[in-house]
């Protein structure tokens, strides 16, 4: 130490704070008071070296002995012969003494409505880092579109483009000072107590001294002391000990949630940082930050960005969630799977453990999906800062939660009509400022709009993580699943069901990327007769000026309404309407909601079955829906499409698939099981002449080569029998056009069930009167109607 400066012990530090509140004085007033600058003052409060005779004047001022307080040499850390500190055995001495604090600070994690919390080791997972920021990309909205899948845009997850992923601890070792980037929920906490965790406990840098520090509870600590003098109140003492770690460059320090820090804290807490750093450059550093909380610059800092989960990650999560719990970790992933807008959510942490938690619950996910989301949402908008106590400022104090949740839902369909899944930052604040001109006391000049978008749509991202920057310039909604929520919530709850809303949405009803919104609206209606009154009268209309097609559901009327059955005239309808076409047809009526419809009908009918005709022929035969599965499945092999195909309108097509004496042989043998059932005699006494035409199943290579010669001539007899004795087997000579036209009609109608099934409020009248009325022919709706 410098014979012309002197410096507070730690416990000095402790009094002149304790002097500075008795004497009503603040640093700023008491350098006021003694007419210098704040420099010197700041120096004495966090023990750094200040000139002697300033050290004397702020002491007598405190009414303090400054012999008192100094740093007295015996605090020196003890040295070796040749006077070199031994400052590994300082380093584990240390180590001993916060080895109980970090495990109680970082040793458990508890989000949401966790009941209590859950050991770290025990649910961690593994996080990858991006080494490249994602919205700093230099990318076109076309690029980003064509690493999206076409069918549904996956979740959205554009790393493979984006950066190279790499394991965290990976990253922490490659740089020394470290700025950790990421959205709402990424895990950005998590990761950095696992850090100080696996450092503690040796596994990972065993040399250094792990030192975790909340930036919010720092910069809200009375008397604002200055970051090593916090470290040390909040570690152990003498600061001597811990002054010498970091001065030698011993130190893991872990800063956790910069964003977290109030507007008004903000700069000294980042100047904090940046002297600290300076001043022990030679310790690792780590700092945790939301993505565009603001424009924070760490020359010496390397930023990098926490990835979302992938398939490998939430495994592991679900795994070590649902360890040694009633419900299993493979029912999870099995559910997960099936929906692929629920699995979009698993790729944030967060939503990842809210979705642990509702499956945990009842072993299931709601059938009302647009519950769960909701529930996501509210966590995302409100709970996740809330349950932590921690209060963002307000961009636009204009926007409540509910404004924002209507200005997310316009700006989700104005996008999603346009088939905009990514839309530039200039659009995006358009619509913002399209919104907020119009709320009461805006600000109406257009430059002052302009600034005002610009913060909405940052602080959207950063508080809330619900749009998000893709590439530079350019962004999106967090997932799709909430950009379909907001689109359904616009029709439902901003426009409030109105006639000229609904009539809107269900002039979609015919595209596939319009599905999911479909059933989030229903699901999320009050009361959802009316929307599904307006989707069953536009899905019937839509063949309903083609008199083919017209005929055709006359036809499948006619056919259900001659078999013998227990079962709801819909799905026997829907029954033939699959299996006499050769089309890609699967119609889940599993119509639980008072339709008593049998369950095992439906999964016959989606699931279990092959589509085609001969299923409708053991049908006919057995004059049953219950036929023996083991029978519809011997006619399901052998009698294939081709079969279908090969009696009706594609007879060259099946000629090649017939070639497989397999399926030639199976035929024999399902024709002869057929025999066995109660059929009528003379159906009975030709299907016993169409057996016997065929040659012995023994001989394969003669019955390969008859099945070649007479297998045209063969079908044609079997078609017109059962034309003229079961009435199946026409051929309706549809055009590519109308085909295309009635798969539109029927995967509108499986929509429509669908949605049925989504737990979905309905009256009871009208859920009668959609089954009553459907996949009939639009004469026969119209009658009812009439009737009605």
């Amino acid at each position: 130490m410098s014979g012309r400066s002197l410096s507070c012990s730690p416990e000095g530090i402790q009094k002149a704070n304790r002097a500075l509140i008795r004497c009503s004085l603040t640093q700023k007033a008491l350098a006021e008071d003694l007419r210098i600058t704040r420099q010197p003052i700041g120096k004495f409060f966090t023990g750094k070296p200040v000139d002697r005779n300033l050290f004397v004047q702020i002491c007598d001022r405190l009414n303090l002995e400054w012999e008192e307080i100094i740093a007295e040499p015996a605090s020196e850390p003890e040295v070796n012969q040749d006077n070199s500190i031994d400052i590994d055995a300082l380093v584990q001495e240390v180590r001993e003494k916060i080895k109980p604090l970090i495990q109680e600070r970082c040793g458990t994690m508890r989000v949401l409505d966790m009941t209590q919390p859950i050991g770290l080791n025990d649910i961690y997972t593994s996080v990858n880092i991006l080494e490249t920021i994602t919205g700093q990309q230099r990318l076109g909205i076309n690029e980003l579109l064509q690493e999206c899948t076409n069918e549904d845009f996956g979740r959205f997850t554009l790393t493979r483009i984006a950066a190279k992923r790499v394991p965290g601890l990976e990253a922490v070792k490659k740089y020394s000072k470290l700025m950790i980037l990421g959205k709402l929920g990424a895990g950005k906490t998590t990761f950095l107590k696992y850090l100080a965790i696996q450092c503690i406990g040796g596994k990972f840098q065993a040399e250094r001294v792990p030192i975790f520090v909340t930036l919010k509870n720092f910069a809200e600590a009375a008397n604002k002391p200055g970051l090593l003098q916090h470290i040390t109140e909040e570690t152990i003492n003498p600061i001597s000990s811990i002054q010498d770690v970091l001065t030698y460059g011993k130190a893991l320090v872990l800063l956790d949630g910069l964003d977290e820090v109030r507007e008004e804290d903000s700069n000294r807490v980042l100047k904090e940082i940046r002297e600290f750093s300076d001043r022990f450059p030679k310790n690792q550093f780590v700092i945790t930050c939301r993505i565009a909380a603001k424009e924070y610059t760490f020359e010496k800092f390397t930023e990098v960005e926490v990835a979302d989960f992938d398939d490998d990650q939430i495994f592991n999560f679900t795994n070590n969630w649902f360890k040694d719990k009633a419900v299993k970790p493979e029912n999870f992933i099995k559910r997960l799977e099936e929906n692929n807008r629920i699995k979009e959510l698993a790729a944030s942490p967060l939503l990842l453990t809210l979705l642990c938690l509702a499956f945990e619950e009842s072993g299931d996910f709601p059938a009302n999906r647009s519950e769960l989301y909701k529930e996501g949402l509210d966590a995302l908008l409100k709970k996740w800062d809330a349950k932590r106590g921690i209060q963002r400022d307000q961009i636009y104090k204009k926007l409540s939660v509910q404004r924002k949740e209507d200005l997310l839902s316009k700006m989700a369909l104005t996008t999603f009509e346009g088939s905009e899944y990514f839309f530039k930052q200039k659009v995006a604040e358009q619509y913002i400022t399209q919104y907020i001109r119009n709320l009461p006391g805006a600000n109406t000049d257009e430059e002052a709009l302009q600034v005002d978008s610009e913060q909405v749509l940052r602080s959207i991202e950063h508080h809330h993580g619900l749009v998000v920057a893709r590439a530079k310039g350019i962004y999106s909604f967090s997932h799709l699943t909430f950009h379909e929520y907001f689109t359904a919530r616009e029709f439902v709850v901003v426009r409030q069901s109105s006639e000229e809303a609904l009539q809107n949405l269900v002039s979609h009803i015919t595209e596939k990327r319009w599905r999911e919104v479909f059933l989030l609206a229903v699901g999320m209606s009050p009361n959802a007769d009316q929307l599904l009154l307006l989707i069953k009268e536009k899905i019937d209309f839509i063949v309903a000026d083609d008199q083919r097609l017209q005929q055709f559901l006359l036809w499948v009327r006619e056919k259900s309404l001659s078999v013998k059955f227990s079962y709801k005239p819909a799905a026997v309808r829907a029954f033939y309407l699959d299996l006499d076409l050769d089309l890609d047809l699967d119609l889940d009526l599993d119509l639980d909601l008072d339709l008593d419809l049998d369950l095992d009908l439906s999964r016959s009918l989606s699931r279990s079955l092959d589509r085609s005709l001969d299923r409708s022929l053991s049908l006919d035969l057995d004059l049953d829906l219950d036929l023996d599965l083991s029978l519809s499945r011997s006619l399901s092999r052998s009698l294939s499409r081709s079969l279908s195909r090969s009696l009706s309108r594609s007879r060259s097509r099946s000629l090649d698939r017939f070639r497989s004496l397999d399926r030639s042989l199976d035929l024999e043998r399902s024709l002869y099981l057929s025999l066995d059932l109660d059929l009528d005699p003379k159906i009975k006494n030709l299907l016993q002449k169409l057996r016997e035409q065929l040659p012995s199943r023994q001989d394969r290579q003669e019955f390969r080569k008859w099945w070649l010669a007479n297998e045209k001539a063969w079908c044609e007899e079997f078609r017109e029998v059962m034309i003229e004795y079961r009435n199946i087997g026409h051929d309706w000579q549809l055009s590519n056009e109308q085909k295309e036209l009635l798969q539109k009609y029927y995967d509108a109608n499986k929509l429509l069930v669908d949605c049925l099934n989504s737990d979905c409020y309905v009256s009871r009248e009208v859920r009668q009167q959609i089954e009553d009325t459907l996949l009939l022919p639009i004469a026969e709706i119209k009658q009812r109607q009439q009737q009605s």
